[in-house]
């Protein structure tokens, strides 16, 4: 595990998207998951300027979707999909047969999963994850408590995650009480994992994650287990 402190926001998304470009270079058909949320959307910023001058070539990535909430239609605004799409898929082209992306409107949600994983694993496996961190340890929407073994899956949302969602929704009572996502074995059998933390809000969990037991109350401590993991926080994160 490779820790990584920089002075603020700025320089946390310039650092972060050195280190995906590095990897896409050396991998121009990469699978990877893109995890939404604020904290990693000065990554995606400073790739899709590196893309317009030429610095990075999207043209070959797959990508897939980390996590949505259950209940949309896929043209709701509010969904992760149509995040996915204003701030990774469109400003890097990519086109839908490049894209798996989890269903929000929760129909059949099993059948929803299973296809994911199943097409995961005809790619290959994920090559890059980047995750941002839960103020409960959640990685995606695996919400504790969450093993390494636990699988793509609808989960209901805690209330910490309730709450931290509450912003993007106009209010606790507007957001949608369960969510779908990959699970926490698709994640931590990624090739390299990059995880993004961002503020003091994010001290005591970015402690635990990293000096804490290893334990499913905590899924974010999993990544203590695997062998190529990048962190990289701001000052106001790391104490």
């Amino acid at each position: 595990m490779e820790l990584i402190i920089v002075e603020d926001y700025k320089e946390l998304s310039r650092t972060a998207a050195e280190w995906a470009k590095k990897l896409v270079a050396d991998n121009p058909h990469a699978v990877l998951i893109p995890a939404m949320g604020n904290t990693p959307m000065g990554m995606y910023e400073e790739l899709t300027a590196m893309r317009k001058t030429g610095a990075l070539d999207t043209t070959g990535l797959r990508i897939f979707q980390l996590d949505g909430y259950l209940g949309l239609e896929p043209d709701d605004k509010r969904s992760l999909v149509g995040w996915l799409r204003r701030s990774v898929l469109e400003p890097w082209g990519i086109d839908d047969e490049r894209t798996v992306l989890l269903q929000e409107d929760g129909e059949d949600v099993e059948a929803v999963c299973r296809s994911y994983d199943r097409r995961i694993h005809e790619a290959g496996g994920v090559d890059i994850a980047i995750l941002g961190l839960g103020p409960n340890g959640h990685l995606g929407f695996n919400e504790p408590p969450s093993t390494a073994a636990s699988p793509t899956r609808e989960v209901p949302l805690s209330a910490e995650s309730i709450r931290s969602n509450a912003v993007y929704w106009g209010g606790e009572e507007n957001v949608p009480r369960s969510s779908i996502t990959a699970g926490m074995d698709i994640l931590l059998s990624a090739r390299h994992i990059l995880l993004l933390v961002s503020g003091e809000n994010k001290r005591d969990i970015l402690k635990q994650t990293l000096q804490g037991p290893v334990t499913e109350l905590v899924p974010s401590s999993l990544l203590q287990t695997h062998p190529n993991v990048t962190i990289i926080a701001d000052q106001s994160a790391w104490s």
